[in-house]
């Protein structure tokens, strides 16, 4: 098992009651350290490449680097591009071998919104490509409020675009460092009960661990969206290895310290997920 599709991961995880982990990337170890922990759960893992970490490394070079690492994984891994802004990223995303694109539409007006998803969807269906669009607006912890979704509008947007996943606004919020997000669940039920989309939580650092698995077992979400606490965990680790040799200046080396401890970080993560052994 190697290279695969958001959808590819998601159908089977919607069909047997649990999610899988889209894990935020910024760099090449921690994205090695993700596919590692993958491994060593059993569970196929989503590399997400998000905005910042494509201001830092060019899309051509993240396509490259998380095909590699698929290609020598024994588990499904899947190469995503996380909040495209717009059509042209995503084509180019798709160009760079991404083998799935989540298109953020969620700031614009409703029609526009699914108008420009729906471009997208057959865009990235035409090369075999997944893709998950926004309904709702998952706001930032200290920073843009969010807007709750919809679910009438909610079913409207699944049907209407085809998306392959659906990232909702339910109470949770990006960038959250504390595990108190207080999750709408009424909400939660009425798009389950309007859609059959796989459905997406952003912001999941802010979610319990307890409370992920819980809802990957019951509930039609199968994705959780995981970034800052995995940041903070690799944060940690750099300083430590720093701290443990101040002579040290060898770049790789020091890099290489915070993998081990990132990887037990990302399989903790993997297993709130709730996914059996492949």
């Amino acid at each position: 098992m190697t290279l695969a599709t958001l959808s590819d991961v998601l159908q089977p995880a919607l069909k047997n009651g649990y999610a899988v982990g889209g894990l935020v990337c910024l760099g090449w170890e921690d994205a090695r350290a993700y596919v590692t922990a993958a491994e060593a759960e059993g569970a196929p893992v989503i590399l997400q490449a998000g905005p910042g970490c494509r201001a830092h490394t060019p899309l051509p070079v993240l396509g490259a680097m998380f095909r590699n690492l698929a290609e020598g994984a024994d588990v499904p891994v899947v190469a995503h591009l996380d909040h495209g802004y717009t059509l042209e990223e995503c084509r180019m995303a798709i160009d760079c071998g991404f083998t799935s694109v989540m298109f953020d539409g969620s700031r614009l007006p409703l029609n526009e919104n699914m108008d420009l998803t729906s471009t997208i969807v057959e865009m990235a269906q035409r090369s075999g490509v997944s893709c998950e669009g926004e309904i709702g607006f998952v706001g930032y912890s200290d920073g843009e409020q969010s807007l709750g979704t919809d679910p009438q509008e909610a079913a409207q947007f699944a049907q209407q675009t085809k998306v392959d996943a659906m990232a909702i606004s339910v109470g949770n919020v990006h960038l959250q460092q504390n595990h108190d997000a207080d999750l709408d669940r009424e909400r939660i039920a009425a798009i389950e009960s309007a859609t059959d989309v796989p459905l997406v939580i952003h912001g999941g650092s802010g979610v319990p661990p307890e409370i992920r698995t819980e809802l990957a077992r019951n509930t039609a979400i199968c994705k959780f969206n995981i970034g800052t606490q995995l940041r903070m965990a690799f944060g940690q680790a750099l300083r430590d290895s720093l701290a443990a040799d101040t002579d040290q200046f060898d770049r790789v080396e020091i890099l290489k310290a915070t993998e081990p401890p990132l990887t037990q970080a990302a399989r903790t993560v993997i297993q709130s997920m709730a996914a059996p052994q492949i």
